[in-house]
């Protein structure tokens, strides 16, 4: 339960920051707090990975640059966290690496999407704070869910199944957000193009309501 729970954080986790992950796994590993494999311990491989989460960081924050951002990581991502999950399982005997590679890159992918979707669609609000407070929380979020996958791998296991739940609601809303928006900006669309087709649609219901009418009223000739 302790290598899903590792796993799950940790794939979870980079499909929001890759290399913020990547960075909060070595630093772990180089102050002692838990095993980590050496590779991500290195200096060189901190250094790259510190250096990306530093440009991440400010894009992350910029209205349509971060969706370009998440775009660009769509594939980035989830072989990023696929590659971490093979890396950790090589010192985890109870799991193969191949499955973890797999798990950690589909978790990572679902909250990626979750991201990408979520952030594309506050980016439509005109002000630009929301922005960057749900970048920051997002970082947040991350931090935590790996320090629980390192210290409590079954809590950080609950905590992602809650969030995979909570993602895929929000998903699902946007989503028919969308449909609905589409549908009356095609309707508004339609009616600058031909304002005439409403006014005749409107007035020829009317006539038809004014008629029944007559037609119910007393005296009326049949």
């Amino acid at each position: 339960m302790d290598a899903v729970g590792l796993l799950a954080g940790t794939g979870w986790a980079s499909g929001v920051n890759l290399y913020a992950v990547v960075v909060l796994l070595g630093l772990v590993g180089r102050t002692g707090l838990a095993d980590v494999p050496v590779v991500l311990t290195r200096t060189d491989v901190l250094a790259v990975a510190a250096l990306l989460y530093a440009i991440e960081f400010v894009v992350d924050k910029i209205p349509w640059l971060d969706t370009a951002w998440d775009a660009l990581h769509t594939v980035v991502r989830p072989v990023g966290a696929a590659t971490l999950g093979a890396i950790l399982a090589g010192d985890i005997e109870t799991v193969g690496e191949v499955t973890a590679a797999l798990s950690s890159g589909s978790l990572a992918l679902a909250s990626h999407t979750v991201k990408a979707t979520t952030r594309a669609a506050i980016n439509t609000s005109p002000e630009p704070v929301s922005n960057g407070l749900v970048s920051l929380g997002e970082d947040g979020l991350v931090a935590g869910v790996v320090v629980l996958a390192v210290t409590n791998p079954v809590l950080a296991l609950a905590a992602v199944a809650v969030l995979l739940v909570a993602g895929t609601l929000t998903v699902v809303l946007l989503a028919r957000a969308l449909r609905r928006a589409w549908r009356g900006w095609r309707e508004r669309r339609r009616s600058r193009r031909d304002p005439g087709r409403d006014a005749g649609r409107d007035a020829g219901r009317d006539a038809g309501r004014e008629g029944h009418e007559e037609d119910g009223a007393p005296g009326h000739p049949r």
